[in-house]
């Protein structure tokens, strides 16, 4: 297989092309982010559910090789709310940044895709995956919003007597599950969200 050049992109390059992505496709900036209305109304991408995808492919989902269907989980379709709209957020990561290496690839199906992945060189995938669960955080949840659902996830902590420096993990998985309820997303996204950013342990983000 001919070596697939994917870019190398930081985290704040990352972050200036989401901020790009909501400012065209998402002006109103309404919370939490309407990415499935972004992908079939925004993109004209289609989104078709699968039954097994995840049981016999262990993955959530994946992109076409023409870019204009995302196959999701059926499970994850119609059980899991949160999963869904970050496995749309995460395809259409790949749609953005890694447009030229799908079509150079062009995958006509989960095997072909996975083949693919599997192929690849290993920092190249490591790479390839990265930058689409990066970029997806950073649409779903907006820096300036993360900024105010995060004080207001502190605020009520302190309420209740919870403290991020005296209560350590407990207290993290407090404020991240307030402030993912917020954007309609998993604990675990807000979570890395904050690492990125460097705000653990601070009264406020920058």
């Amino acid at each position: 297989m001919a070596r697939i050049r994917v870019p190398r992109l930081s985290y704040q390059d990352l972050r200036g092309i989401a901020d790009a992505f909501l400012r065209q496709h998402h002006p109103a900036g309404t919370i939490p982010i309407p990415i499935e209305e972004v992908v079939e109304f925004r993109f004209g991408i289609g989104i078709t559910p699968l039954p097994g995808l995840h049981a016999d492919h262990e993955i959530d989902g994946f992109v076409s090789a023409d870019l204009s269907e995302i196959f999701v989980d059926l499970f994850v379709f119609e059980s899991r709310p949160a999963r869904y709209r970050f496995t749309l957020a995460h395809e259409i990561g790949h749609v953005v940044l890694h447009a030229e290496v799908l079509k150079e690839v062009r995958p006509r199906s989960v095997a072909e895709w996975k083949r693919f992945v599997a192929n690849i060189n290993e920092k190249d995938r490591e790479w390839l995956e990265w930058q689409a669960y990066a970029f997806a955080g950073l649409i779903l949840v907006p820096t300036r919003a993360l900024a105010a659902a995060y004080r207001e996830a502190l605020r009520l902590a302190d309420e209740n007597g919870i403290s991020l420096e005296e209560h350590g993990d407990m207290a993290r998985q407090y404020v991240a599950t307030r402030i993912g309820k917020v954007f309609a997303v998993s604990a675990t996204v807000v979570e890395k969200r904050l690492v990125y950013d460097e705000v653990w342990e601070k009264r406020a983000m920058t």
